[in-house]
């Protein structure tokens, strides 16, 4: 991996998120990568959603790389992962937030050393988690990202996210690529430019999971709990007035396929979610969403800066890093680097 296009690249944000397509796709590799390239330049601050950097992966039962620390680094971890870690530590504060292995507690790092980290899942949380790192001098605060939770790349948590994948995704290449683009092209999804538009979803409480949003801007939000089941009372609601439909939460290929299936009236109308974390669609069910006249456009844009692959998996076998690479890259078009060769 080259330092000017993955290190610079991060230096410019306060917040960053490493988040892996699935366990075992090299994201502890890249964040100690990280680590070494900041090593004496800038003073990190690091968390985790749900728990990283234990010695043994408990599927697999292979060797994880561990996570690396300098002297000055400040983490927010678990009093049970602080406790493992082997750094000299000062407690700095505690957060009050609870996790299956004790409160997280914000520590700094009196020598070098390795530490484990397991912060909250609530992405409320996390959120409080960084302004704690920031607020006590970190100057970038990164994410460890766990298994599929892309949530924490929500741009209300962190400015900027890397994506990695590899090999342990699938034994078959091009579907390890094709998922892969897929990701891609669900959290890179266009933005909602008109300001009007922007406005008027930012104003509507966030209890209402489903609002119809009409040409004259007016709305009506529907009398829902949940947004996974709405498919019927959203077609329902569809008429010619209709201009947008803001989906809070999930949307799900069974929403989106219930939809088409009970109605005509949703071409041409923009369906709108918060971020691209939330969509849960298929490239098949997209591609046909948007085939027949369906939109899809996001609140608010996740700034991907890069991919990182691995070609090795943990599962016994392994993809030739260069030709992996080189498909990777025909279908996206963001910079994609390789963790084992180091390109």
């Amino acid at each position: 991996m080259n330092d000017r296009n993955i290190f610079e690249m991060i230096k410019k944000y306060n917040t960053i998120s490493i988040i892996g397509m699935d366990k075992n796709v090299g994201k502890t590799t890249v964040l100690n990568y990280i680590l070494s390239k900041a090593r004496g330049k800038v003073r990190l601050g690091l968390t985790s959603i749900g728990r990283d950097g234990e010695e043994e992966d408990s599927v697999t039962e292979t060797e994880k790389p561990r996570i690396y620390v300098e002297k000055g680094t400040y983490i927010a971890t678990s009093k049970q992962c602080l406790y493992n870690s082997d750094i000299t530590k000062e407690i700095i504060r505690t957060t009050g937030i609870n996790t299956a292995m004790g409160e997280v507690i914000i520590a700094g790092a009196l020598s070098d050393g390795y530490v484990e980290l397991g912060g909250p899942s609530l992405n409320s949380y996390m959120r409080d988690i960084c302004k704690m790192l920031k607020d006590i001098g970190s100057e970038i605060v990164i994410v460890d990202g766990a298994l599929s939770r892309k949530s924490f790349a929500s741009p209300a948590i962190t400015e900027a996210t890397i994506l990695s994948t590899g090999g342990a995704l699938s034994r078959n290449m091009d579907k390890v690529v094709e998922q892969t683009s897929h990701c891609i092209r669900l959290l890179s999804l266009e933005k909602e430019n008109n300001e009007k538009v922007q406005s008027l979803c930012k104003n509507i409480p966030i209890t209402h999971r489903v609002s119809i949003i009409n040409k004259d801007m007016t709305v009506i939000n529907l009398n829902l709990k949940t947004s996974l089941e709405a498919s019927k009372e959203i077609a329902e609601s569809l008429n010619e007035h209709t201009a947008y439909v803001l989906i809070r939460g999930i949307i799900s290929d069974k929403l989106i396929e219930g939809i088409m299936n009970s109605t005509d009236r949703y071409k041409n109308i923009t369906f709108l979610c918060e971020d691209g974390t939330k969509l849960f669609i298929t490239s098949d069910t997209l591609y046909k969403f948007e085939k027949q006249g369906g939109k899809l456009k996001v609140l608010n844009s996740i700034n991907i800066i890069c991919i990182t692959s691995n070609p090795t998996s943990p599962y016994g076998y392994e993809f030739d890093g260069d030709k992996f690479l080189k498909k990777l890259k025909s279908k996206i078009s963001l910079p994609i680097f390789d963790v084992k060769a180091g390109e």
